[in-house]
């Protein structure tokens, strides 16, 4: 892809981990993400990187709003690409999904008195649910700020050594927040029509594409449908994508849902694989498919059957780190293991 090449189609894909400190990568991290390197994923994401200190889910999330942030994810990234595998970062900003606490200690929104932070931003002053803060809406300064804030990420990125980038326009954070008409109920230039409410993305988009090296490759990860009556749709993903290849952007990761808390998702084994293949066959441009896909067999049939070009995979290699590995044998594939690890897959 570009002038890069991935040694499968197997990738890591972004995982919160809320381990950091003031945005700061760590040994955590080193450890989470090399370990699925060493197991044989071709792609590592680092989970969703915030670029701005305001654009962070919780308190923990991982940032790359400083140039300070750049050196341990070096280290990170070095180890990764050492061991055979792509360093990749997604850059994200949370927008009114903001200032919340870790799954772990409840998930609740936090008020600046509980080591939250406001103002959280978004296109419209509507809450993402009851007891969360009613968020800024985000003005014409703030949307300048917002998207040279992507794109001093994705050159931060670049200087710590990633070769992908993935741009988050989903899960009803900032970006994909201005693209549902669920949350975008502005009347300028960034609300209304659906030209309106992707410019915000194609903006940032095309500020990331300038920065980003032309022979790296750019994805945009983007909630195919919201699941709610009156909200984004297939329809409007297939739109999508096709102006983004139109921006530079190589592939589509093809999640949903996020917008609203009450969406009636019908969850089952590869629930979210239809998404990938039509915007794959429609829009044509590359995808990824994402949920619930755990099989050997499964994400084998994905790219044979040209449904989508990567499978990413989280929970699956929260539970095996060596998926990758462990898959050749059954698909009788050869993989080798690292020599410290091969009597193990002999």
């Amino acid at each position: 892809m570009r002038g890069v090449q991935f040694r499968n189609r197997i990738v890591v894909s972004p995982m919160c981990q809320y381990s950091s400190e003031d945005g700061f990568a760590n040994d955590w991290h080193l450890v989470h993400l090399g370990s699925r390197a060493v197991g044989g994923a071709a792609l590592v994401f680092t989970e969703a990187a915030a670029v701005t200190e305001e654009g962070r889910i919780s308190p923990e999330d991982l940032g790359i709003w400083k140039d300070a942030h750049i050196e341990m994810l070096s280290r990170i990234f070095k180890f990764i690409e050492a061991r055979g595998a792509v360093p990749a970062m997604q850059l994200a900003h949370a927008g009114r999904k903001a200032s919340t606490s870790a799954p772990w200690k409840g998930g609740k929104p936090l008020g600046p008195d509980e080591n939250g932070w406001s103002p959280i931003f978004a296109p419209s002053a509507l809450p993402f649910a009851e007891g969360y803060q009613i968020p800024q809406e985000l003005d014409r300064a703030g949307i300048d700020r917002v998207r040279g804030a992507f794109a001093d990420a994705a050159r931060r990125a670049e200087q710590a050594g990633a070769k992908v980038v993935e741009i988050h326009a989903a899960h009803g954070y900032l970006l994909h927040s201005f693209l549902s008409p669920l949350s975008n109920q502005r009347s300028d230039d960034y609300g209304g029509s659906f030209e309106n409410r992707i410019r915000f993305l194609c903006e940032t988009t095309e500020a990331v594409r300038r920065v980003w090296p032309e022979t790296y490759p750019l994805f945009v990860r983007i909630s195919s449908t919201d699941w709610t009556e009156g909200g984004w749709t297939a329809d409007d993903s297939v739109a999508l994508a096709q102006k983004l290849k139109s921006l530079g952007v190589d592939l589509i990761d093809c999640s949903s849902g996020g917008t609203v808390p009450d969406a009636k998702i019908p969850i089952g084994a590869g629930y979210q694989l239809p998404f990938a293949a039509r915007i794959r066959a429609e829009a044509g441009i590359a995808t990824g498919a994402v949920g619930m896909i755990t099989e050997p067999a499964q994400a084998d049939q994905i790219v044979r059957t040209s449904q989508a070009d990567l499978v990413l995979m989280a929970r699956e290699f929260l539970r095996h780190p060596y998926w990758p590995l462990n898959s050749a044998r059954p698909l009788h594939q050869k993989m080798d293991a690292p020599p410290q690890y091969g009597r193990a897959f002999a």
